[in-house]
């Protein structure tokens, strides 16, 4: 069967399909697992509710605590991969639904813990952190002593927690099912919309008119769910409001910061340097756009075209495979046998099925391997977009080698680091292995218009325009849908000034993005890629002592903040010179863009 065609899932090729019995065999397994967890709760809620008093107690206790929350990881994957595989089996839903109420039961019987713990006195507490599987944890705990609040309330915080979290999952519902899109005809030819369509080929086809009718088919439909979107949006970010001031913050913005363990001056930081500095190199990016397809004016719908249009190549997941190997070999043997894994064992589900989630992502449940989903489109992109999810992988296996479930991941500030790190290895290798300028310039394009246009620009603009919104509910002023739309508007103006027409429809963008509902993401993508840039350009020039630093700083996990694991890399970011040199960077890419013109 054509990997590259959309079906239903029972008639994809299970080739191309990931294989979830890593985690449970069968579902009698999963349904005698979630059992069993339950039944672990409540012996810790027996054993230790009000008795945390000595330290081998409270060690006892954390040993049972992580079993617990390696083994509730390991069902939320199994239940939620399902869905993400294929969101229209009612069956694969009812599971996750029932799966996750019971996880919010669970969880529940065990929100004492924390409470309870931090009235422990300080030097039992010094002793259970002698033993190092203990020492972040405490530490992280004794931290934001300040925000715990009483057991009681711990309590019902956590009985409303499933509520809490259900916005992303109406989101996704109204996303995924509801929303169904027309056949739009081009030229007299039928062309049919879906989600993945869009966001895969139609948005950067190089048939003008193409292009330009499938945004705005895509757009019309989409603006039909606005009202409904924005509402979601906002009871989300007004629960997240009222959980920041029961805990004493003045601002969700810190609520949501103190989770990553990064100051507001970083993010503030990242957000306000990128968009003084980088959009002359973008706008100056969209006239090179506008000069190769001979464009009277550049819109939004243009930007996401390649620069060279008359080379392209395809590939198939075979050859994908033996080209991430090569490009990422450099971070040595181990780092080779895990990608075999990661195919030979069938952890990537690359067919293209209604249904599926849109995008690609990597999960990386602690007592399994990872799993990557991708909807492969067969251009020679999807390797470096592979090579990014497989990023992720690869920062979680070395992790959980070494780290316990507690202190296996990584800060979200830091956690695009990986993925982006082996995106420019791979673009990097591929532009050495390039024999002309137009093949050169065809990978210029693909580093700014993939990499940096993703992380740098559409990311970005996200996290600018979410700390816009942040600001009107921590005034607790609200939103409606034109609100955000308003928003989102000028924050493209602004970024792209006169350069780019910024027309109908495009300020719906907000809508497309499940990023927010997962706290303060987006800004991040660039936080990451800063690191990204900068350790793959030492592990390029120096080789493989570069590359054995950043292998020894992935296996950190969690043991250290993001500014921690940067500096165990070799790159700072207590200053802005790693962030300001990376827009330099990008600026140099886009003058080679010019420069292999032909």
């Amino acid at each position: 069967m054509d990997i590259l065609k959309y079906c239903k899932r029972e008639e994809a090729d299970p080739q191309y399909m990931w294989d979830l019995s890593a985690l449970y065999k069968t579902e009698e397994e999963f349904e005698k697992a979630v059992k069993t967890i339950d039944l672990m709760a409540d012996d810790f809620k027996k054993n230790y509710e009000n008795k945390l008093k000595s330290q081998d107690l409270i060690k006892n206790a954390m040993d049972d605590y992580r079993d617990i929350v390696a083994n509730i990881d390991r069902i939320a994957h199994y239940a939620s991969l399902d869905v993400e595989a294929d969101g229209h089996n009612e069956k694969s839903q009812k599971r996750a639904m029932g799966t996750f109420t019971k996880i919010a039961d669970i969880e529940n019987k065990m929100s004492f813990f924390e409470t309870e713990l931090v009235q422990v006195d300080e030097q039992t507490l010094e002793e259970v952190k002698n033993d190092t599987n203990n020492t972040r944890y405490i530490d992280d705990l004794l931290k934001k002593k300040e925000h715990i609040l009483s057991k009681e309330v711990e309590n019902a915080i956590s009985k409303f927690s499933q509520t809490f979290s259900s916005f992303y999952e109406i989101y996704n519902t109204t996303k995924i099912h509801d929303i169904t899109f027309p056949d739009f005809e081009v030229n007299g030819k039928k062309y049919e919309m879906t989600y993945n369509l869009f966001e895969g080929v139609y948005d950067n086809d190089p048939d003008t008119d193409l292009r330009r009718k499938s945004y705005e088919v895509f757009y019309n439909e989409l603006a039909k769910y606005k009202n409904t979107t924005a509402m979601i949006y906002l009871s989300h970010c007004q629960a997240e409001k009222a959980e920041s001031e029961l805990r004493g913050y003045d601002s969700v913005i810190d609520f949501l910061l103190d989770r990553q363990n990064i100051s507001r001056e970083l993010y503030d930081r990242q957000l306000d340097v990128i968009m003084q500095e980088l959009p002359k190199h973008m706008r100056k990016y969209a006239q090179i756009i506008k000069k190769e397809y001979n464009l009277d004016k550049v819109t939004f719908m243009d930007l996401k075209l390649d620069v060279e249009n008359s080379f392209s190549k395809n590939i198939s997941v075979e050859d994908a495979r033996n080209l991430v190997k090569d490009g990422l070999s450099i971070l040595g043997e181990d780092y080779s046998k895990m990608l075999d894994r990661a195919f030979d064992e069938k952890w990537i589900d690359f067919v293209n099925t209604f249904g599926k989630s849109t995008g690609a992502f990597c999960a990386s449940p602690f007592l399994a391997h990872p799993y990557v989903l991708i909807s492969w489109t067969g251009k020679l992109t999807e390797a470096i977009v592979l090579s990014h999810e497989l990023g992720h992988a690869g920062q979680s296996y070395i992790s959980q080698k070494t780290q316990n479930v507690l202190d296996n991941d990584p800060s979200m500030y830091f956690v695009e680091s990986p993925s982006t790190t082996n995106e420019l290895i791979m673009s990097r290798y591929l532009l050495e292995k390039a024999t002309t300028d137009q093949e050169r310039r065809y990978l210029s394009g693909q580093i700014i218009s993939r990499t940096y246009f993703h992380n740098f620009v559409t990311h970005f603009i996200e996290g600018y325009y979410q700390r816009e919104v942040y600001k009107l509910i921590d005034a607790k002023e609200g939103f409606t849908a034109d609100d955000l739309s308003r928003i989102f508007k000028e924050t493209l103006q602004k970024f792209w000034g006169e350069d780019v027409e910024i027309n109908e429809g495009s300020e719906l963008t907000w809508m497309r993005q499940p990023h927010y509902y997962m706290g303060l993401y987006p800004y991040t993508y660039s936080a990451g890629l800063t690191i990204g840039t900068q350790v793959s350009k030492m592990i390029v020039e120096e080789g493989k002592p570069a590359a054995d630093r950043w292998l020894k700083a992935l296996a950190l996990g969690s043991t250290q903040d993001s500014v921690g694991i940067a500096k165990a890399a070799g790159v700072d970011i207590t200053t802005d010179k790693p962030l300001k040199d990376t827009i330099e960077y990008i600026g140099k890419v886009i003058d080679d863009i010019e420069k292999y013109d032909k």
